[in-house]
């Protein structure tokens, strides 16, 4: 049963000997390994990262498994990476049981937890990202964080694209089973995949993350019709065309995120909007200030950034004709600085994405959490652009490679 096929469409063909943690069948005592993907902010007004793997917590508990979560949140060395007490008492309160929190996720007080738990028992350890060879995947750090369970259940779609320690290292030393979660977000993403000639599309790439440059501009290009890009991609496509975008924000790889722009400009099918108008305002006001309208040929004063920007009369056709013939919208990154205040792009294209209903998704933890929009989502972001992309994630691959141990039944 553990191997039991995943279903998903035809040309994802080479995962399907995937094993799914729904199809096997959890014994009392076992000790379970939940690599999650609670990397969601403190003040919990945004917890769709962690709701989505409630059943699949509640699948191994209720069997009588002993649930070890292991999850990140922040990043590491830039202080961002918090303790996760507060992921336990949310978690506390959903599951409807007590839910214990182990600050450590390796070394001798955390096995000892580990070994202790009761059958059911749900307990949160430490934040992965606390140590730095979660993200550059530490065999070490791997071994170590599978020192905590038995077996894997490997969850959290948001990280799904990246091959760390707690999601893929850790298969070299125990056997794992994909989450129904992640199937969930899958086959949700699935009518965003692939060019389809016969539906208008519009992707829209905004937010501060580089993934956004070298994963979807260049692979949204080739998939959608009109790319609407604002955040780190409209500085970055701005300044590969020769403007002065001033103290915008370039993405810490700007030579590389650059490289990414001018290779979409040179090479994209799609339509690129390039807007003539942005609304910048002063780096040091932290973006509080009232922003200012100005023509980018004039280029952006040293102490200011863009934070917004006019989409102009050809775009607004566009995003009229992409309702009216029911086509497909992907939002992919927060536009412009919404939460400071500035809606001027965001407002046209929230209101095309609620009219076409469940023809258009928002993409990513931080993008749900900035806009106002009630339709569909995906909590992955650079996973879901990766997918959507390529049709490939590392943990994926990591699961059907069966080079790491294999269970062993009575």
């Amino acid at each position: 049963m553990g191997n039991a096929a995943l279903q998903l469409p035809e040309q994802n063909f080479k995962w399907r000997s995937v094993p799914l943690l729904q199809f096997r069948a959890v014994r009392p005592g076992e000790r379970w390994i939940f690599s999650a993907g609670f990397n969601v902010r403190p003040d919990l007004q945004e917890t769709s990262r962690i709701d989505c793997e409630l059943a699949d917590i509640r699948h191994i508990s209720l069997a009588g498994g002993r649930v070890a979560i292991l999850s990140h949140q922040g990043d590491f060395g830039n202080g961002t990476a918090l303790p996760l007490d507060f992921v336990a008492h949310y978690l506390a309160t959903y599951l409807g049981q007590p839910v214990t929190y182990v600050p450590e996720c390796v070394g001798d007080a955390a096995i000892a937890k580990s070994r202790s738990m009761r059958d059911g028992e749900v307990t949160v350890f430490g934040n992965t990202r606390h140590h730095d060879g979660e993200q550059t995947n530490n065999q070490q750090l791997a071994s170590a964080f599978s020192e905590l369970g038995e077996f894997v259940a490997v969850a959290g779609f948001c990280k799904a694209h990246r091959a760390h320690a707690s999601n893929v290292g850790i298969l070299q030393f125990r056997p794992g089973y994909l989450a129904s979660s992640v199937i969930s977000q899958i086959h949700q993403l699935w009518p965003w995949t692939e060019r389809r000639p016969e539906q208008f599309s519009v992707a829209v790439l905004g937010g501060r993350k580089e993934e956004k440059l070298k994963i979807a501009l260049c692979g949204f290009s080739k998939i959608y019709d009109l790319i609407i890009p604002g955040g780190v991609v409209l500085n970055c496509i701005l300044k590969a065309l020769g403007y002065d975008v001033g103290g915008s924000y370039l993405g810490e790889n700007k030579t590389a995120n650059l490289e990414s722009a001018e290779k979409a400009l040179r090479e994209a099918d799609a339509d690129i909007f390039v807007p003539s108008q942005v609304i910048v305002a002063a780096k040091n006001g932290g973006f509080s200030q009232a922003g200012k309208l100005i023509a980018i040929r004039d280029g952006v004063d040293q102490d200011d950034a863009i934070v917004d920007f006019v989409l102009d009369r050809q775009v607004s056709l566009a995003l009229r004709r992409l309702v009216k013939f029911r086509g497909r919208m992907i939002i992919a990154g927060t536009p412009a600085r919404y939460r400071e205040g500035f809606h001027t792009a965001c407002d046209p294209i929230l209101t095309a994405a609620r009219a076409l209903g469940n023809r258009a998704i928002l993409l990513g933890g931080d993008t749900i959490a900035d806009l106002p929009f009630d339709g569909t989502k995906s909590v992955g972001g650079g996973s879901a652009l990766q997918y959507i992309c390529d049709g490939e994630l590392p943990i994926l691959g990591a699961l059907v490679d069966r080079s790491g141990p294999k269970e062993i039944r009575a």
